[in-house]
């Protein structure tokens, strides 16, 4: 399981050039689910992406969490974080869950993150073609990946 989050001061996503969701300061996590990930990489990413102290506090230090700043959360499936360009230039996806397989654990993922972030969660449309506008706050962006537990 990989994710980007992208720390926002708002963000807006759009389908079919209509406004679907948006957020104010928080979270954008865009979430790629590998054809191997199991509930322990759920559990693990999503307590991991509960407890990051990635929001400054009074001095300005990142110390705080999402919980601390009473965030907001997006979370958009986004397959293509399992891109292989090992062999050329055009990305490969074998890596990535097909539907069946990624839309329960997208779906399980959701829940985790409302219940370990207790903040308002919005998502994208599982397998649409969105577009998203995002004020990346900082810049802020932080990769994880549940096979690489650094």
């Amino acid at each position: 399981m990989r994710v980007v989050i992208q720390r926002v001061t708002s963000c807006i996503l759009s389908i079919e050039g209509q406004e679907y969701n948006r957020i104010g300061y928080g979270y954008l996590i865009l979430l790629g689910i590998d054809e191997a990930d199991t509930p322990d990489d759920l559990e693990w990413i999503t307590s991991k992406i509960a407890a990051l102290r990635i929001f400054d506090d009074d001095l300005g230090a990142m110390n705080l969490d999402i919980r601390d700043i009473g965030g907001e959360v997006m979370v958009v499936s986004q397959f293509t974080l399992h891109a292989s360009i090992r062999r050329g230039t055009r990305p490969s996806f074998l890596k990535a869950a097909r539907p069946e397989f990624a839309q329960p654990i997208y779906n399980s993922f959701i829940e985790s993150i409302e219940q370990k972030t207790e903040c308002k969660v919005v998502t994208g449309k599982f397998g649409a073609d969105m577009s998203i506008n995002l004020v990346n706050d900082g810049p802020v962006t932080i990769f994880i990946d549940s096979k690489n537990r650094e």
